[in-house]
Order: C-alpha cells, then structure tokens, then sequence
C-alpha cells in the first residue's frame, strides 16, 4: 500500500486538491495522510461548498498543523512522498529556506532530506522575482517537482472538471497511479 501525505496551503485553486483527495480515497491501495493550514481552512470555505470535516473525511489520517510532533514530521515514518496543492508562494518561501514552523513545512522538510518525492502545485499570478528565486532553487533539488497547474488543450477538454483530472492525473502519475479517464498524448 502507498502511503501519500497531502498537504493543503492557503492558495486559491481548493477545487484541485478536493478533487486529488477523492481520487486518493477511491484508490483502496493508497493511504492518505493530510494537513491543512489554517489559510488552507479559510480557502476551502471561500472557495468551495464543502465543509472541513467533508475534506477530512477523504483522507485516511488527518493531522493538526500545530502538531509538529506528528508522525509525518519525523523521517523515520514510511511515506511514498508528498503532495502540496495548492501550495501558496508562502508555503514555498518556508519550504526553500528551511523555515519548518508548522507541520505541514516539516513534513516537507522532511521529504526533502529523507529524498521522497515532494510535489509542489504552486499557485501565483504573477511570479515575482522572489517567487521564481525560491522556485528555482526548489527545482535543483532531485526529488521535488514544480508543477503549477498549467492548463492543457490537447486532450481537448470540455469541462474545467476534464481540466482538473488532466493535472491530478499527471500529478498522480509521479506515483505511479492511474486514474480513470485520465487522457495521455498519443
């Protein structure tokens, strides 16, 4: 069984991580474990109609992000990896200097010097330079991946729901799972 920590930040883009949760939750080989910031708390209601228990219930284990003591802040808990989506230029600014107040920059702090996998779907519009500095040194390192949600026209999409399943399919893949309908370059 995989074993996947998904991290929520504060960014705009609830939808998606929404919609990677259900994917998870309906793969019976994968186990979540989920964080949530509290701009992540905020988001999610401005954002979407879900509660916050309905997004913890997709996840197998959730965690306090105060709770730095936490088993996915310690790197000798078993996890495949690690995603973050949306992951705010916030939660990327800590991650790129180390800076591990909470538990969700921890655990990926934690991926990084354990080298699992770390998924970052950042969300910001414009970049600044700053922004792309610590983008830039994030993607130096071998396990962690940059991935904005970029849309994409050649699988010919006809929902923003289609959209959304194309990147959390991509995302999903880094782990080596598939998801249904989920359309490939041919």
């Amino acid at each position: 069984m995989k074993k996947i920590v998904v991290g929520i930040s504060g960014a705009s883009g609830m939808p998606l991580a929404i919609h990677l949760l259900k994917e998870l939750k309906a793969n019976p080989n994968v186990e979540t474990h989920l964080v949530l910031t509290k701009g992540a708390e905020m988001t999610i209601l401005q954002e979407t109609k879900i509660s916050i228990e309905d997004v913890y219930s997709l996840a197998d284990v959730v965690y306090d992000n105060h709770n730095i003591g936490a088993s996915i802040a310690s790197g000798t808990f078993q996890v495949d990896g690690m995603i973050v989506i949306p992951c705010s230029m916030k939660t990327v600014a800590g991650i790129a200097h180390g800076y591990s107040d909470n538990l969700l920059l921890r655990a990926c702090d934690v991926m990084i010097k354990e080298q699992r996998k770390l998924i970052l779907v950042t969300r910001e519009s414009p970049l600044s330079s700053i922004h792309l500095d610590n983008l830039a040194y994030l993607s130096k390192i071998h396990t962690v991946m940059i991935m904005p949600p970029m849309l994409t026209y050649y699988n010919l999409p006809e929902s923003i729901e289609d959209m959304e399943r194309h990147l959390i399919g991509k995302v999903l893949s880094q782990f080596d799972i598939e998801i249904n309908n989920f359309k490939r370059w041919k």
